[in-house]
C-alpha cells in the first residue's frame, strides 16, 4: 500500500551520539567498546515471556512484514529474513 507515511508519539529515545573525529561516543564509550557491544547484542536471545509479549505485539500492531511478502521480493528476501525470528 505505499507509498504510506509512519509517525510516532510519546517516543523518547536515550542514545549516545558517535564523533568519529574523536572515535568515541557521548556515552564513554571507545570503537573498540562499540564494535564488542555491537557484537554482543547479537548473540542475546528473549525468554519464552519476552517472545509472548513479541508476539502480541505484532499480531496487534504490525501492518506489514516485508520477509513475509516474497511476491513483491521476488528475486529474494533480505538476509535479515533468513533469521530466526525469536
Amino acid at each position: 500500500m505505499a507509498p504510506f507515511t509512519a509517525s510516532y508519539r510519546n517516543f523518547n529515545t536515550n542514545a549516545c551520539v558517535w564523533s568519529a573525529a574523536l572515535s568515541t561516543s557521548s556515552c564513554g564509550g571507545s570503537k573498540t567498546d562499540s564494535v564488542n557491544n555491537d557484537q554482543a547484542w547479537q548473540t542475546q536471545e528473549l525468554n519464552g515471556n519476552d517472545r509472548n509479549r513479541l508476539r502480541w505485539v505484532q499480531q496487534k500492531y504490525m501492518i506489514y512484514n516485508y520477509c513475509a511478502d516474497a511476491k513483491r521480493f521476488s528475486q529474494g528476501l533480505s538476509p535479515e529474513c533468513k533469521r530466526s525470528r525469536f
